[in-house]
């Protein structure tokens, strides 16, 4: 019973100390936390490794089968990438796509948050309902939707544009114009028009929860003092907003970077290989026939590291410029 009532109290000793040690040093939130980022290292550190790891082999199916061992070709398939101008072709195509569709998703899904502020509660209620209908869709769907919107046998675009004077939209016959297969342009708008129209109500919808936090004195006094819109969303909206619109944004360049199943459906893969974007190219490299998954490791660390310089790139502007504190 006495060594009982010791082995206890020297465990009751022990945490106490403990206790006291965690509260000193702040580590409750982190111990907190441990049991997510041990998951999450678990699901993805470990494959980045992985991947990491492959960059630097010669590893395909000769190697997962036992056929023939791995070898370590060093730098070799980042060189190989650097000096493939299908690449370089790839990585301007998606940059340039996002750097027309982020603002434009950003721009359009503004302007439905504003319009849906000044609703009741009830329309306002229905049309953002009505809006993430699109955004729920899922992109095979919303793919094949815009695919036979746009297809040249039959497609509402091209009977709707072959009945427009010539004038207006062009000499091109518009009727049987296919849109996937004329060139990475034609391609690209169609594309442009269906990631907009997909992700714009998730901007809206953002946008009018954060419109709810601001003080509606602030606009009053601005309508006292005469502010026009434009005014009053340059000087008190975009202002107090400012956070949100860095974090949809930097969402935005993300989620466009890695648009790969609507691009997938609608180019027809592998199809003009001129339409390729990253993704597709990725896509080729590591898995089609003969699949080489060193070569798409290096690829996808290419790929990681240009988001990555782009997100601090932009988040370290914003905060020198008081975006984020």
């Amino acid at each position: 019973m006495a060594e009982f009532v010791w082995r206890r109290g020297i465990t009751e000793r022990n945490s106490s100390a403990m206790a006291t040690f965690i509260r000193r040093h702040k580590l409750a939130p982190y111990l907190m936390l441990a049991p997510a980022l041990a998951g999450i290292a678990a699901v993805l550190l470990w494959p980045l490794i992985q991947v990491a790891v492959y960059s630097f082999q010669n590893y395909g199916l000769p190697q997962i089968t036992g056929a023939e061992p791995t070898q370590w070709v060093g730098l070799g398939n980042f060189t190989a990438t650097f000096t493939d101008s299908e690449f370089w072709l790839s990585l301007r195509l998606t940059v340039l796509f996002a750097a027309v569709v982020v603002p434009l998703t950003l721009i359009a899904g503004t302007l439905v948050g504003l319009l849906l502020n000044q609703l009741g509660k009830k329309m306002a209620a229905f049309v953002s309902t009505a809006a993430l209908l699109a955004w729920a869709t899922p992109p095979v769907s919303a793919s094949v939707l815009f695919y036979w919107l746009f297809n040249p046998d039959g497609g509402l675009v091209d009977w709707t544009l072959s009945k427009l004077p010539h004038w207006l939209v062009g000499s091109t016959a518009w009727a049987g114009f296919n849109w996937t297969t004329s060139g990475a342009l034609p391609a690209y708008t169609v594309l442009t028009f269906l990631v907009i129209w997909q992700s714009f109500p998730f901007i809206a919808v953002t946008v009018l929860a954060g419109l709810k936090t601001v003080p509606a004195e602030l606009y009053e006094a601005a309508r006292v003092d005469g502010a026009t819109p434009s005014r009053v969303f340059r000087k008190i909206t975009y202002p107090l907003l400012k956070p949100i619109f860095l974090v949809l944004l930097l969402l935005s360049v993300i989620w466009d970077f890695n648009v790969f199943t609507q691009t997938y459906i609608l180019t027809g893969f592998p199809g003009n290989r001129d339409e390729f974007n990253l993704s597709l190219y990725i896509y080729d490299k590591a898995f089609q026939f003969p699949p080489s998954y060193g070569l798409g490791g290096a690829l996808a660390l290419i790929f990681t590291l240009i988001l990555l310089v782009v997100t601090v790139g932009y988040v370290r502007a914003s905060v020198r410029q008081g975006a984020l504190t």
